[in-house]
Order: C-alpha cells, then sequence, then structure tokens
C-alpha cells in the first residue's frame, strides 16, 4: 500500500470536539520536508480552514519526490476553469507530482455557505472533471476549449488568460464517495475514488469496488492503475493510556458522522440504522456529550483501527490488504525518535 499523511502529524479531527491541532500554512515547508524523509509516498490537504491549493504549492516547493494532493478540495463552489488553472500551476511547480482530489460537500454547505445553486451531484461532478479535463487538453495542445454540458459552457480562451503546455499535463483526479453512484462515476472518469473514513471495508469491497468497476468498464479501462485511497479512523497510542484517551475521540467523531443523514447508507449497510436515528435525534437536540456513548466497542472495532503503535500496522494490513491501494496514516511523531514512525511507514509500505 501506498502511505498517505496530513499535517500536522498526527491530526485527528474528532468532529464533536475541537481539533487539539491544526496547520499552520507558514509551517508547511518545513513540515512537508519532515513528512519526505519519514518516507511517505503522499501528502496530503482537506479543506477546512486553510484553502488546500496554498498548503500544496508550499509543499510541492519544499520537496523533490513526494506526492502532494487535495484529500479533498471542494468542487461546486469552484468554477472548473478556476480549478484547472490552479491545478495547472501547481502540476507545474510539482514536476508531475500533483493528485486533484475533489469532493462534493452537501446541499446545505453549497447553498447557504456558499450561495450556489444545488444540482444532483454525480452527474455534476461527472460534467466537472470532463470540463478539467478539456480545459487542460486545450491549453496543452493550443487549442480552443469545448466544454458543452448541462451545466458547464466552456468554449473560449485567449493568450492572455491561457498558461500554455507544460510537461507534465497529466493530472490525476480522484473523487470522494460514499454513495454507489458516485463511486460509478470515479471509476468512469477519474483514477481514484477517496472513499469517507465510515466506508468500512467490507463496504467498499461490497458496495464501492462493484460501482467502480462499472465505470472503469463504461470507460474501457481496467483496474490495475485505479487507486482507491482510504482515510481511516485510527485509535492508537504509546501505552494503554494514551490509546484509551484516542479510542474516546474516535468514538466521538463516528457517532458525529452516525448523525450525518449524507452517511447513513454506511451504518445501515453494517445493521446500525437504529443507532444511526439515536445519533440523529441526540444531535438535533444538541446532546453531543451524549453520543459517544452510543458507541461501543464493536461498533469502534469495525469503523476504526485499535491497537497500540507495535500493533496499528498489522491492524491496518489486516483491515485493507486487498481493497485499497493507498492509505492515509496519521499519528502523532516523536521528536526525539521519528525513527519509530519511520519503521512503521515501511513495513505499511512494503505490504
Amino acid at each position: 500500500m501506498k502511505v498517505e499523511t496530513l499535517l500536522p502529524l498526527g491530526k485527528v479531527d474528532p468532529g464533536l470536539r475541537k481539533p487539539r491541532l491544526d496547520y499552520d500554512l507558514k509551517c508547511i515547508s518545513e513540515e512537508a520536508s519532515l513528512v519526505e524523509s519519514l518516507g511517505y509516498d503522499a501528502l496530503m490537504f482537506e479543506e477546512t480552514k486553510q484553502d488546500p491549493f496554498i498548503a500544496c504549492a508550499l509543499a510541492a516547493a519544499a520537496t523533490n519526490n513526494l506526492k502532494i494532493g487535495t484529500a479533498i478540495a471542494l468542487a461546486f463552489p469552484r468554477s472548473p476553469a478556476v480549478t484547472a488553472l490552479t491545478s495547472w500551476n501547481i502540476q507545474h511547480l510539482s514536476s508531475g507530482r500533483f493528485v486533484l482530489g475533489l469532493g462534493t460537500q452537501v446541499k446545505g454547505h453549497i447553498e447557504r455557505r456558499y450561495g450556489q445553486k444545488w444540482n444532483k451531484p454525480g452527474p455534476w461532478m461527472r460534467e466537472y472533471v470532463l470540463a478539467l479535463r478539456e480545459i487542460w487538453a486545450s491549453w496543452q495542445e493550443g487549442r480552443q476549449p469545448s466544454a458543452v454540458g448541462d451545466i458547464y459552457k466552456i468554449t473560449m480562451t485567449n493568450p492572455l488568460f491561457n498558461p500554455g503546455p507544460i510537461k507534465y499535463p497529466f493530472i490525476p483526479i480522484h473523487l470522494a464517495a460514499v454513495n454507489p453512484y458516485m463511486s460509478m462515476v470515479a471509476g468512469e472518469v477519474a483514477e481514484g475514488v477517496r472513499p469517507h473514513p465510515v466506508c468500512t471495508p467490507r463496504y467498499i469491497k461490497e458496495v464501492m469496488w462493484p460501482e467502480i468497476r462499472r465505470g472503469l468498464d463504461k470507460s474501457c479501462r481496467g483496474n490495475s492503475h485505479f487507486c482507491v485511497a482510504i482515510k481511516p479512523l485510527i485509535a492508537t497510542g504509546a501505552d494503554r493510556f494514551e490509546l484509551d484517551k484516542n479510542k474516546e475521540d474516535v468514538r466521538a467523531r463516528i457517532a458525529f458522522y452516525g448523525a450525518t443523514w449524507a452517511y447513513r447508507k454506511t451504518f445501515e449497510f453494517n445493521g446500525l440504522g437504529k443507532i444511526a436515528e439515536k445519533l440523529r435525534f441526540l444531535s438535533k437536540k444538541n446532546d453531543w456529550e451524549k453520543m459517544p456513548s452510543l458507541i461501543d466497542d464493536d461498533i469502534l472495532n469495525e469503523y476504526a483501527c485499535v491497537g497500540l503503535h507495535e500493533d496499528i500496522v498489522s491492524v491496518l494490513k489486516d483491515k485493507y490488504n486487498g481493497i485499497v491501494t493507498n492509505v492515509e496514516f496519521s499519528i502523532p511523531i516523536s521528536e526525539k525518535n521519528p525513527e519509530g514512525i519511520r519503521r512503521m511507514v515501511r513495513a505499511l509500505n512494503s505490504s
């Protein structure tokens, strides 16, 4: 498996609670260099409080071999033409190391946080990706773009706004997905899929992979190079005290996701529809602190990788070998002993 991480190393956003850490854009160059030195294959940035494209550019300039990417950036608030230009610039800066991960966000955020009109997300994302590909091809080939669909009609550029060809014009696109339809779209038009953390190995294998293959068949591509990159929920620690503390944070995060309607299918798949309904009820009452108590150890172990540092690599391998190609491995690093995490990254990479 390829091994990815986020910044700061060991960041876990519990969902219900404020994160202990967040990365500082001023420190990205130094931290990206550290990630590269530890043997990670890729450093990914999510779109929450900072612009992931700015972070990617800073990390790309500070590294030589590390893949850099968004996991994920929001597609729909941006025109494909805006995303195309930013991605083209970072691909050039990184000498071909950029991976564009895109997600939809939910209707409420698109309409009320970004002020955009909502469309059906699957067809919208398909058209968005095809528009990106057409814009990039037009720059590389020196012609006008022709991306005409139900939502976008992009047919014009001129020398002032055309960045021209670059040495590494192919930019892999990964799509965030939970439901079967988006999995199929990813198989058809993208190079990878990024399942949500609540997509368990069995859900990925039995629900998502059949749809990915359908999409690959539609595009007449095989799956040998298709990427499935999971961001697993990890509860680990150097000792039992630290492990138990992190388990409670992960319980809170599972509870938060269980209360979210967009992820209901993954809980129903595991026979937890009634638990998800209780979580949703508590969330509407703002009883946030009561919610983690509904996540017992069986549910915790179903949705998360749980174990001491000495065991966690084996837990990850047992869960995901043969099902995913990339795994995000984010645990706190000891500045006094970086060799520990370097050894774990190497062990994961050998699987």
